[in-house]
């Protein structure tokens, strides 16, 4: 009867209570049902366990990096970057977006920070450039989905502590599927580009010019080369990375750029302590969530479930695509992970799939979720920052979810996708 907490977990999503308690609340109660009165002080001592790891603290450093790099006008130089480049194709400024959520992904590792800072500044551009607002939200939220794929990335690292992989490896694995979803959505943009006569969004520039846009953000541009430089070169573990990517991103915000004052730095220290203490009260949550999970035995009845369906990896591997596309909508990445990972991992992994290439198709999959209707985050940020309703870009996202979903089959079915730099590496055998 224990396993009846998952449905009551579901139930309480549904009517609104927030993920940390509905995490705590629905395996609580059960226990209660269950007369296990004795294991309720484990909820509350896990939550403070799962936040006790070293390697989570790189979490609240790279967003406070984000951030810094967000408030020094960094976006500002990876758009005219952007622009410089692929500015004067048709639907210029729609492959601007998407290629800066690509080089942005590289210094946050957020699809919030993302949709909130390209947004802010593209989607009135695009507007003012003959855009409907509407497909200008939808973009951005689209090609936001990328920040957590491409390296830094937090739900990788959360997958990686939950499920005890280098987060090397996954960063390295994240990278082919990163650039591949940035150019599917590029090659829908043009389709769309080309049927509905977008704009041009400005003229071809010089190399000259394009030279110079280049040193604007070639700093902002190295702090993804530092980062994975150096973990997968060895020299600093992910949680110092993310330290040296604080420390770089102070240097350069304040005084090389100078476009962070140090009497805004504690406004920022205090935006990034409670967005980090969002992230790490729901992985705590999450780990006592997991330790029910365990208690219930869920993992080895869904195993049974699984295995009688089929036995046969494709069509499993089909079927949960589906479970986790679905789970997306209404779940955010980090928790779903820590929530699901420990319960379907093992079981892909008894059936031959490699750890690394399953948990990128869980974190894809998941992270593209955050831009899916009814729940998606990231489209209530989008309209946030757009005032365009949730609904018209619900609509208007819908063929950029299409080329995201058949990513997504790509990097299950093709396992070299997520695996081929980490083998390249010595990461994975």
């Amino acid at each position: 009867m224990l396993i009846l907490f998952l449905p009551l977990f579901l139930i309480l999503l549904l009517i609104g209570l927030p993920v940390f308690f509905a995490t705590l609340l629905a395996p609580g109660a059960m226990l209660v049902w269950e007369g296990m009165d004795r294991d309720l002080p484990l909820l509350f001592r896990n939550i403070y366990n799962g936040i006790d790891s070293f390697p989570l603290m790189a979490i609240p450093f790279f967003m406070l990096a984000g951030e810094l790099m967000n408030q020094g006008g960094i976006t500002l130089r990876l758009v005219h970057f952007s622009q410089s480049f692929i500015g004067h194709v048709r639907g210029g400024l729609a492959h601007v977006n998407i290629m800066s959520s690509m080089l942005f992904a590289g210094l946050s590792g957020s699809a919030v920070a993302d949709t909130s800072a390209i947004g802010s500044m593209l989607i009135p551009a695009m507007e003012k450039n003959g855009y409907k607002r509407k497909f200008a939200a939808a973009i951005t939220a689209a090609s936001s989905v990328i920040g957590p794929i491409i390296p830094p990335s937090g739900i990788m690292i959360i997958y990686a502590y939950t499920m005890e992989i280098s987060v090397a490896a996954l960063f390295a694995a994240g990278l082919v599927p990163g650039v591949l979803m940035g150019g599917a959505l590029m090659a829908v943009t043009a389709i769309m580009a080309k049927k509905y006569d977008f704009p041009v969004a400005s003229e071809k520039h010089t190399w000259r010019q394009r030279a110079g846009s280049t040193r604007k953000a070639i700093l902002p541009l190295l702090t993804p080369v530092i980062i994975l430089g150096g973990i997968l070169g060895g020299i600093f573990t992910p949680t110092e990375a993310s330290a040296v990517a604080v420390g770089y991103a102070l240097v350069l915000s304040v005084w090389v750029m100078r476009t962070v004052k140090v009497s805004e730095l504690p406004a920022i220290f205090t935006r990034s302590a409670k967005a980090s203490a969002v992230v790490l009260l729901l992985v705590g949550s999450a780990i006592t969530f997991k330790t029910v999970v365990s208690l219930s035995h869920a993992a080895e009845s869904l195993a049974f479930w699984v295995l009688s369906i089929s036995e046969v990896p494709y069509i499993l591997l089909f079927m949960i695509n589906i479970m986790l596309f679905i789970i997306g909508m209404f779940l955010d990445a980090g928790p779903a992970i820590i929530i699901l990972g420990p319960i379907l991992a093992p079981i892909f992994i008894e059936l031959g799939v490699d750890p690394v290439h399953f948990a990128m198709i869980m974190s894809v999959n998941l992270t593209v979720g955050l831009a899916t209707p009814p729940m998606g985050l990231v489209l209530f940020v989008a309209s946030s920052v757009s005032g365009e309703r949730v609904e018209s870009i619900a609509k208007a996202i819908l063929p950029f979810l299409a080329v995201e979903i058949a990513v997504i089959f790509l990097i299950t079915f093709v396992p070299e996708v997520s695996l081929t730099v980490p083998k390249w590496l010595g990461l994975v055998k």
